[in-house]
């Protein structure tokens, strides 16, 4: 193989100038080899260095060995810088290698980390491990979550609003398939979209939000930007519209906006928000708590038409079967 990389002198080209998609194409000069001399590479012969050596991760893995080999909880404080980009993915895949899907029991792992985090903190976080990060992220937080928590806080005694401040930045939670989020801030675009299974809480979102989101639960305590909810095809989102105008910024196309009354939906609504300020002392979180039965019926209800018709269909058999099976244990006695 080493003797045929950068051998492009020795591959042939087939005219494929009757297919639709090739015709007309000319990469005669991609397959050109240079008339130098042997003293001038035509192949890599220099290893990149990707600077993977240094990572905080590699630090992130010596430090929770015991989590890793033997499931004990570990507890750590550190400092981040945004130059530190993936932070938790090669931990996680750690995790990932030894339990499986399964993961740790919850909070085994538990960090808390001060300062500005890089690109895509927590990716593919796994299920056992907690991110604690007081201050603020680039985009592509919790890409891939599969199963961990992530806590986003806004540093003590700031001077600004954290529910009008972006402290998480575009794409967050892109293609999320299981676990937690609470953030005391606001996002930027596209938060959650392609989420299929993470239950998450914030003060407000940027455009496009739960964008193309097939499954999972996202709870808005504040405005969201234009276009949210678009094709958005499973999963639910509940809304707080204190302005009333939230289906102006709501991509119809696919969902249907409901009042929160069913049971279920209130229980499932107020725990979130529990967890939220648990987490994150979030004031707005407080402020609907305290007046829950005033701000109840200000939250609006997300729900893909398609998903929602799957549901009571399978709710529809569900209760069907079951009464199959009361009448057969009637019949029997």
């Amino acid at each position: 193989m080493k003797e045929m990389i950068g051998r492009v002198d020795k591959l042939k080209a087939q005219k494929a100038v009757d297919h639709w998609k090739a015709k007309g194409l000319d990469l005669s000069l991609l397959l050109t080899k240079p008339e130098v001399g042997p003293e001038v590479a035509t192949s890599c012969i220099q290893a990149q260095d990707h600077g993977l050596a240094g990572i905080l991760d590699n630090q992130l893995v010596e430090l929770c060995q015991v989590a890793i080999e033997g499931g004990e909880p570990v507890s750590l404080e550190l400092p981040i810088r945004n130059l530190n980009r993936t932070t938790g993915t090669v931990l996680s895949s750690h995790i990932a290698r030894r339990y499986g899907s399964e993961g740790l029991p919850p909070d085994t792992i538990r960090i808390k980390f001060t300062g500005s985090a890089g690109q895509s903190f927590g990716a593919f976080l796994s299920k056992g491990i907690t991110l604690v990060l007081e201050g603020e992220s680039n985009d592509y937080l919790g890409k891939g979550l599969s199963g961990g928590k992530i806590i986003v806080i806004p540093p003590p005694n700031v001077t600004y609003s954290p529910e009008e401040t972006i402290l998480i930045g575009n794409t967050s939670l892109y293609g999320a398939t299981a676990g937690e989020g609470y953030f005391y801030g606001t996002a930027g675009e596209r938060f959650a979209v392609r989420n299929s299974g993470a239950r998450v809480v914030i003060d407000g979102t940027g455009d496009h939000g739960c964008e193309y989101m097939t499954g999972g639960v996202v709870v808005v305590l504040g405005k969201t930007g234009r276009n949210f909810a678009a094709g958005m095809s499973g999963g639910e989102a509940y809304v707080l519209d204190e302005d009333g105008k939230f289906r102006e910024r709501c991509n119809m196309g696919m969902v249907e906006i409901e009042s929160v009354v069913a049971q279920e939906d209130i229980r499932t609504l107020r725990a979130m928000i529990e967890a939220h300020l648990g987490y994150t002392k979030s004031a707005n979180a407080k402020r609907v708590l305290d007046s829950w039965e005033i701000m109840l019926p200000k939250f609006a209800k997300v729900m893909p038409s398609d998903y929602k018709r799957v549901l009571q269909q399978r709710k529809a058999a569900l209760a069907k079967e079951h009464a199959q099976r009361e009448r057969e244990v009637v019949n029997r006695g």
